[in-house]
């Protein structure tokens, strides 16, 4: 291919940048989104089978002032095929004066369509970078004496998800109140001691979900002091009360709440904890500090677009962005040992590493929070699939484990 002198400039010169579109968008949403690198436009190189998550980077960046055109492939494998599209491309843009002003996202599509835009781009002395999947920054391949670039977080879940082809229904982002923050952490304190009595709370609030009163309490548990001492912390912190021999719920929320909810309202206030935690040293260190939380959410409902275009509903219990990595994790109170499902902690794994590919792409994490112990087996197949787990007797320790998950020091 002959040379071309067309020379390499910097990235605010670079206006419009060449996208390729596959699976993953993350490595093309934040570099779009970065304001130091941030385009005017974005040209998609897009294969029919991609041509839906096409769209969905579409419907978040020209919202926030990047226009979008799309410039279509016939196959995603065929290296010559590529090769003429994308000179058709830099010829298009040279006759509009624009050839100067592209710069190559060498990091998505096919490795045919990476290959090929690459080789053209060299010939042509555009810049070329690549998104470093681990680190979170942008990496000039042409000119290779271009410093690096950190990316900066300034994607939300909303936007995040959305690249992905999820639509945010519902959130919670509040903080946990006071008197529920205080349940939660004697909850997991006696974590060994009132397992069994947790248990029957869980039963009688799932058994109100439409009334807001449980059934009968029986007069051996009215009796018990651990669940009697359990029903006074639920009481005094607002979540029910006690008519007779049943629990009233004052709205379906605090019953949602006492029925396990209380769980996830742990891990969110944790979370927001760290994240605190991790601003305050990033100001104390003059902004060196370990990676940091950008958004997090409780209770998401998402609408998730399938491959053909069908809407399927989703329920996440806690996500989080971190460096522009998806974290999920999935709370559960239930006692695993009996349970009507034939393997139901396999089932939450399974559910947990199927979300994080399709919400987050490769890079996703989960964690599961377990209140009861795991079997062995659960615990084998977490590590299998790469999950971490906090559960039982190790629940006081979630603070720790969750920033170790999140890299954070």
């Amino acid at each position: 291919m002959t040379e071309h002198p067309t020379p390499a400039r910097d990235a605010a010169a670079t206006p419009i940048h060449l996208l390729l579109i596959s699976a993953q968008a993350t490595p093309n949403l934040t570099p779009a989104l970065d304001p130091d690198v941030r385009p005017a436009r974005v040209v998609l190189l897009v294969s029919p089978d991609m041509a839906r998550r096409a769209a969905w980077l579409e419907s978040v960046l020209a919202p926030r002032g990047v226009r979008v055109t799309h410039w279509p492939i016939d196959d995603a494998w065929d290296l010559e095929h590529i090769q003429f599209r994308v000179l058709e491309l830099l010829e298009a843009e040279r006759a509009a004066a624009d050839a100067g002003a592209l710069a190559l996202n060498a990091t998505g599509g096919t490795k045919p369509m990476a290959i090929a835009a690459f080789d053209v781009f060299r010939a042509y002395g555009l810049p070329v970078y690549y998104v470093h999947p681990e680190q979170d920054r942008l990496i000039w391949l042409q000119p290779a004496e271009r410093a690096n670039h950190a990316l900066a977080n300034r994607v939300g879940l909303d936007d995040f998800l959305a690249a992905h082809g999820s639509r945010v229904e519902g959130r919670v982002d509040d903080a946990v109140p006071a008197p529920r923050r205080a349940l939660t952490d004697w909850l997991v304190a006696e974590n060994e001691r009132i397992g069994r009595p947790l248990g029957t709370l869980n039963y009688l609030a799932n058994a109100a979900e439409r009334t807001l009163r449980s059934p009968p309490i029986d007069a051996d548990r009215m009796r018990d002091a651990d669940f009697g001492a359990l029903v006074r912390r639920f009481a005094d912190a607002g979540l029910l009360g006690i008519d007779h021999d049943r629990l009233v719920f004052p709205d379906e929320e605090a019953r949602f709440y006492a029925n396990g909810g209380w769980l996830e309202g742990h891990v969110h206030a944790c979370l927001r904890e760290l994240r605190a935690a991790l601003r305050a040293t990033e100001d104390e260190a003059a902004g060196a500090a370990p990676r940091q939380i950008q958004d997090l959410a409780r209770s998401l409902r998402i609408q998730r677009e399938t491959a053909r275009g069908d809407l399927v509903p989703n329920e996440i219990d806690v996500a989080c962005l971190a460096e522009n990595r998806l974290y999920l994790v999935e709370c559960k109170t239930r006692n695993w040992r009996g349970a009507n499902a034939p393997d139901p902690g396999a089932d939450a794994l399974y559910r947990l590493d199927a979300l994080g590919d399709l919400l987050g792409g490769l890079q996703a994490k989960a964690l599961l929070v377990s209140y009861r112990e795991l079997p062995a087996h659960v615990l084998r197949r977490a590590a299998d699939l790469r999950i971490r787990v906090c559960a039982g007797r190790r629940l006081p320790e979630l603070p720790a484990a969750l920033r170790a998950w999140i890299g954070a020091g």
